[in-house]
């Protein structure tokens, strides 16, 4: 049946049981009144109703947490955080985030953005896949400009700070360079 669920030792265990035991207790006790207990039923029911569509309709608080991503394809990223922010979820930076895995701070807006203590951000150039130059790390021009256009002011305004980008890695740890980037993380979070 489509209200059965199976359980950890392959009984079947009905969604309607737990409304049909307590309809049978009332059997079984003093009240015998048939309007009364089809009432209760009645609003049993409605309230089962109500608290299933209220559950239906909470959007779920669903997170992306970064622990260690050391970037890669910038469109991959594109299209990835792209989904979260049309989604409303939060991102949690908790651990490293490199290159492509920065562009989170240009797409998701900053409001559902947080670090942690752990988070660390690494800037660089971009570069054209390895695999396509021989092994040879080869800067782009256009990729690096596209990767700045999506960075927020604050984000720019450590780059420059900082020397531009460059084919090195550029790193803010936690602390106060980090805070005035992102906000850490709330304990609610």
């Amino acid at each position: 049946m489509l209200n059965e669920l199976p359980t950890q030792f392959g009984q079947k265990f009905s969604l309607l049981d737990p409304i049909a035991g307590l309809l049978g207790v009332l059997q079984a006790g003093s009240m015998q009144d048939k309007a009364f207990r089809r009432y209760l039923a009645m609003r049993i029911t409605s309230l089962s109703l109500l608290l299933l569509s209220f559950v239906a309709v909470t959007p779920a608080r669903a997170e992306l947490h970064i622990t260690r991503d050391h970037g890669g394809y910038v469109d991959e990223y594109k299209s990835k955080y792209k989904r979260i922010r049309d989604r409303g979820e939060r991102v949690i930076i908790d651990g490293i985030c490199n290159s492509a895995c920065t562009l989170v701070l240009g797409i998701v807006p900053m409001n559902k953005i947080c670090v942690t203590p752990r988070a660390s951000l690494g800037f660089h150039q971009a570069y054209y896949d390895k695999a396509f130059t021989f092994g040879i790390k080869v800067t782009s021009a256009e990729g690096t400009s596209d990767l700045m256009s999506y960075y927020p002011d604050t984000v720019k305004d450590w780059i420059r700070r900082n020397g531009g980008l460059t084919t090195e890695m550029k790193k803010i740890k936690n602390g106060a360079e980090l805070w005035k980037i992102v906000d850490p993380c709330p304990d609610e979070w």
